[in-house]
């Protein structure tokens, strides 16, 4: 896949009913510009997938996407196949799958590590009534020791995605702190059906509460979070702000899984394309 196919990778977003914008395909093409395939038939693009390296830690895999009038006919099966050759040096590659995706994935060797729940408000969610406390805004200067604090955390370093939501979307950029050390921080971005807000990193759910409240004072339009199913409380909190469950996912992988990170301190994940 190529810089020319980003049009066509937004026509199979729309078909599918997906949130990306240009900007994420050009994040993948950027981070990984060998590990992005384009299916043709016909000079026009039928079905696409992504792949991003964390490190040498783990692999990614996402956009397996195939237009409609091509699917069930193994082509997103052939485009999976191809993206874990793509990753085939990965001691581990992880994925998050819907339920129908994961009886695909669990035939691939994948197993499931925690399920993850997809949330939405509408436009004026009550977060916007909730004290700032010490959540601040994230400042680009910041970002690597964010990056820091974040690879402890997602099991390795992803300053790419970092800052490409930080250059698409700083008013959902923020950082809370103590006596100067980091807590948290919280990123978001723009979408064509939502804003997205996460990933929301912290080290208790008060500070994620926080950080919360302060990226829900931005939207003017629907938003969505993807939140790991860890606690009760949490998802309490956002149904208290107006958030509906709409969707579950999986996050899978398949090697050893050496480095999980710290899941319970991942509140709201960056989406299931990002991890």
């Amino acid at each position: 896949m190529v810089e020319a196919d980003v049009d066509a990778g937004l026509r199979l977003c729309r078909a599918a009913g997906w949130n990306q914008l240009a900007a994420d395909w050009r994040c993948f093409l950027k981070s990984s510009p060998a590990g992005c395939l384009a299916a043709e038939c016909g000079g026009e693009v039928i079905g696409t997938a992504a792949t991003l390296g964390f490190e040498r830690r783990f692999g990614w895999v996402s956009m397996v996407l195939v237009t409609p009038e091509w699917r069930g006919r193994g082509i997103g099966s052939l485009l999976f196949r191809k993206a874990l050759d793509l990753l085939g040096d990965m001691e581990t590659i992880r994925l998050d799958a819907t339920p129908a995706g994961k009886q695909v994935y669990d035939k691939f060797g994948f197993g499931e590590e925690y399920g993850i729940v997809r949330l939405r408000a509408n436009a004026g969610a009550a977060g916007a009534q909730a004290e700032r406390g010490s959540v601040r805004a994230l400042s680009q200067a910041e970002l690597a020791g964010i990056r820091e604090f974040d690879r402890g955390v997602f099991g390795a370093d992803r300053g790419a995605v970092l800052d490409h939501l930080f250059s698409n979307a700083p008013e959902y950029a923020s950082v809370a702190e103590t006596n100067g050390s980091i807590r948290g921080f919280a990123m978001g971005r723009h979408g064509y059906l939502a804003e997205h807000i996460g990933p929301i990193v912290a080290e208790d759910e008060a500070t994620a509460r926080a950080l919360a409240a302060v990226a829900l004072r931005v939207p003017a339009r629907p938003v969505i979070v993807d939140a790991p199913l860890h606690s009760t409380s949490w998802r309490k909190y956002l149904a208290g702000l107006g958030f509906a469950e709409e969707r579950l996912f999986v996050r899978m992988f398949r090697g050893s899984n050496a480095h999980p990170g710290r899941p319970c301190r991942q509140f709201a994940i960056a989406g299931p394309e990002f991890g």
